[in-house]
């Protein structure tokens, strides 16, 4: 399945601690976890991660992404404030 694929070539190819994508073969949604994303800007994150979907987007087997990046340590801060809001 093209989910499979894209969370085992990003997780490969950016060494990620972590990586969740779900969605269609058309919208797909992904959380990239680990300290590469540290002091980058918003842009330098999308950057990394669209560079290594451009196959899957030029050829039109994923129509839009949305992509979400963190740290380790904003992870953590992330999934402490979603507990907390439940």
């Amino acid at each position: 399945m093209i989910i499979e694929s894209i969370k085992n070539l990003l997780k490969n190819s950016l060494s990620l601690k972590k990586v969740k994508v779900k969605g269609d073969n058309y919208y797909i949604e992904i959380i990239a976890i680990d300290d590469i994303f540290q002091n980058k800007s918003e842009v330098e994150k999308q950057k990394m991660i669209y560079s290594k979907l451009m196959d899957y987007i030029s050829n039109k087997t994923i129509h839009s992404v949305s992509i979400k990046t963190y740290s380790l340590k904003e992870w953590e801060n992330n999934k402490k404030l979603l507990l907390k809001n439940q």
